[in-house]
């Protein structure tokens, strides 16, 4: 199959690049020497617009230019878009890591149907890059976490292989660094939050905008393995549209539609399904799903005419909320809940142990119906039923319009 795309970067929304769905014409381990930097981070959130009719975001539709219709396509070329690609942890009855697998040790089956493992490696080999988006939230509620977290943040840069690439996206809705190899540079951004943070000089607070901005526009079709670390409480979670049917059990605060931003949490859930990427969520503080807190918390929403609307709740209520919606960021990878400072650098290092220690399976599905349809995709150890597999279970088709 065939279908037009960019390879100088991703089109947001693009089914072919957000889908799991995922080869190029370039050998699997191979990537540009110079990536294309990244033009206008965050614009593709302006793109977007909620239809109430549809309770959910769609993609306005781009203004037509004058001048030579060809000149668009002049970075255009065709090339296959139909590997799919699994990362997959294996782990025995007890809960520990399974290594030293091999090819023929998989079985791989789509819906039922067995399929050929055409590529395989391991998730510590150097010569298959990682691509790696660090989105970090350093607003005010973040300030007693950001010391250590940056300074975990550091180690993980020191410990970035010599073909990986990582990129920080911060809660402001800005790219503070592009994919980059130097490490003195990312580490120096990472400063500078810190440096920030001190100064009270803090982020935005629109984590879910950040993330939403990464998944749409960050990786390109070269990237076999696009990674983000969702660092983040989660608080703007109530400034989203409401999601139908609601998550969480998630109350609806009555702010103005025109403080909300154009997309819900269920908008930002599809979007990281439909892409490649597999996401970590690292949340400062204790976990409060099953804390009891009678004090009431007034969640204050500014209105355009200066006034303002009070939404009172639990307090457990409102850190639980926040959290859940940030927990359920973490397709593909899991979530971890940094509950003291000085935790970062294990959560940080469990979150490389898990990418390390994973393996990437890419078939060719023997189904080439372009349908749109969510496919499931299952991986067993042959030989071991009692073996669990954690990783991604499906991904979607390339539409028929691609």
């Amino acid at each position: 199959m065939l279908y037009p795309i960019n390879i100088k970067r991703a089109a947001p929304f693009s089914a072919v690049l957000l889908l799991l769905a995922f080869s190029t014409n370039l050998p699997a381990q191979s990537q540009p020497e110079q990536r294309p930097k990244v033009k206008d981070f965050g614009s593709s959130l302006d793109r977007l617009k909620w239809d109430p009719s549809l309770n959910e975001a769609v993609e306005k539709k781009p203004e037509k230019k004058n001048g030579n219709a060809g000149a668009a396509n002049d970075d255009v070329v065709k090339v296959e878009t139909n590997l799919v690609i699994c990362s997959v942890a294996v782990l025995d009855q007890h809960g520990k890591v399974v290594s030293n697998l091999k090819k023929e040790d998989f079985i791989l089956t789509e819906n039922g149907q067995s399929q050929d493992v055409y590529h395989f490696s391991l998730g510590n080999d150097l010569d298959v890059p990682r691509t790696i988006v660090l989105v970090i939230d350093y607003s005010g509620s973040q300030s007693p976490f950001i010391k250590d977290s940056v300074a975990a943040a550091k180690v993980l840069v020191d410990k970035l292989g010599p073909k990986d690439l990582m990129a920080i996206v911060t809660d402001d809705v800005k790219l503070l660094v592009d994919f980059t190899r130097d490490k003195k540079e990312l580490k120096k951004a990472l400063d500078s939050l810190y440096s920030k943070s001190k100064k009270r000089d803090f982020g935005k607070s629109k984590q879910f905008s950040a993330l939403m901005a990464a998944i749409r526009e960050m990786f390109t079709a070269e990237d076999l393995r696009p990674i983000v670390i969702f660092q983040t409480d989660g608080d703007q979670v109530f400034t989203l549209q409401p999601s139908t049917p609601t998550l969480f059990d998630m109350p609806t605060p009555p702010i103005p539609e025109a403080l909300r931003e154009h997309f819900s949490l269920s908008d930002l859930y599809h979007t990281i399904e439909r892409s490649r990427a597999s996401v970590y969520t690292v949340i400062p503080g204790r976990q409060q799903i099953d804390v009891l807190d009678s004090r009431e918390l007034p969640i204050v929403q500014p209105r355009p005419d200066d006034q303002r609307t009070v939404l009172r709740t639990l307090v457990a209520n409102y850190v639980k909320w926040q959290q859940m919606a940030a927990a359920g960021a973490a397709i593909g990878g899991w979530t971890a809940y940094l509950q003291k400072p000085e935790d970062a650098p294990d959560i940080y290092g469990r979150i490389l142990d898990d990418i390390n220690s994973r393996y990437i399976l890419g078939y060719y599905p023997s189904d080439k119906t372009r349908d749109g349809k969510r496919r499931q995709a299952q991986v067993e150890v042959r030989g071991h039923p009692e073996y669990t597999i954690t990783g991604r279970k499906s991904y979607f088709a390339p539409p028929g319009d691609q």
